[in-house]
């Protein structure tokens, strides 16, 4: 039997009912002991180390560099990182910006015993200590002036910006219609109960915000469908504050996903306003009593862009559910309906 389906739409759910991511003039790099070589697929640098340079300078007894140049090729090697998607993924390294995000994952990394989430190159604002956290992890630092780290940031305000890392893409990350398979879909979430859906998802504030609370609320992964951000662009990198870095995060299409669902046994729900009159079928309010009755069951949710809503096939594959809502407010932005879905329907007994 088909699974039944549940799709969520970003104009969100409401009803008249209220229910219970050549050259510069001096180049930093202080290496820190012990210091590893890395694991592999080193990351193709614009630029020759380690040989000096015009304008370089160097402390010959702490071997310490810096960058304070905004043209070193190192620099613009991180702010292609940061600006496409194709460059992260043929260098297979992803621009992490801010202290907090960096070390969600190196707690992550430990708490899961896990040694690939490499920190490539860690850039520290000169002046700047290294983090406490960090003084462990064998890492490569290079301290740069605030130009270089506005430029590398995209920021004109690093007051609260003093680190910012080159790590090593997550192998939890599998694009289905590039370089992944049904096999390593199936290996990344082999039992899932609860899975997130993401149907074109376009605001990386949103984007990153929706991971950050399916990580938070103990889901098992995202999917992602086309037209969704990318989950290592800079911005949303920074607002799920290393969540992608911490789930199974695939990109693929609708008939990936109901093969998926349909050999998981899942029900796939979507989130869609109660009164919206762009779909004949009926939405489910999403009340403690639907909650309990569909609790035992795995479960696909669905969110669409605030913009265009839900695509075609949610609409007609997915069971319509939305949230009771008071006053005549159309909406509420998908991150909120989206943080309320993920909380509700929630496994009730995660795997550690």
């Amino acid at each position: 039997m088909a699974p039944a389906v549940l799709a969520c739409h970003c104009r969100f759910f409401f009803s008249s009912r209220f229910s219970s991511f050549p050259r510069g003039d001096v180049v930093t790099t202080r290496r820190r002991p012990p210091v590893l070589p890395l694991a592999s697929s080193p990351v193709n640098f614009a630029y020759s180390p380690p040989k000096q340079r015009e304008g370089e300078t160097e402390n010959t007894i702490d071997n310490e560099k810096k960058i304070t140049s905004v043209s070193n090729p190192l620099v613009k090697h991180c702010v292609k990182l940061r600006l496409r998607s194709s460059y992260r993924r043929s260098n297979d390294s992803v621009l992490i910006v801010g202290l907090t995000p960096i070390l969600e994952i190196c707690k992550f990394q430990r708490e899961e015993n896990q040694s690939f989430y490499i920190i490539e190159q860690l850039f520290v604002l000169e002046g700047t200590s290294i983090p406490e956290e960090l003084n462990n992890i064998s890492v490569n630092v290079v301290h740069v002036s605030a130009n270089v780290l506005k430029k590398i940031s995209g920021m004109q305000s690093i007051d609260s910006t003093k680190v910012i890392a080159i790590m090593k893409m997550p192998r939890g990350f599998c694009d289905l219609d590039k370089n992944g398979s049904d096999a390593m879909f199936h290996s990344l979430l082999p039992s899932p109960s609860r899975l997130l859906v993401l149907d074109g998802i376009q605001d990386p504030g949103n984007f990153g915000t929706l991971i950050r609370s399916a990580r938070a609320f103990k889901w098992d992964g995202v999917f992602l469908l086309p037209g969704c951000c990318d989950p290592f662009n800079d911005k949303a990198v920074r607002a799920a504050r290393g969540a992608s870095f911490q789930l199974p995060v695939i990109s693929g299409n609708w008939s990936q996903l109901n093969a998926f669902a349909t050999k998981q046994k899942m029900k796939i729900l979507a989130g869609h306003p109660a009164n919206s009159g762009n779909n004949p079928k009926t939405s489910a309010l999403l009340t403690r009593e639907v909650v309990n009755k569909i609790a035992s069951e795995t479960l696909c949710l669905v969110l669409g862009s605030e913009g265009n809503g839900l695509s075609y096939e949610a609409l007609e594959k997915a069971e319509l559910i939305s949230i009771p809502m008071e006053g005549l407010y159309e909406s509420l932005n998908v991150s909120v309906a989206g943080g309320i879905f993920l909380f509700m329907l929630q496994p009730q007994n995660p795997r550690d």
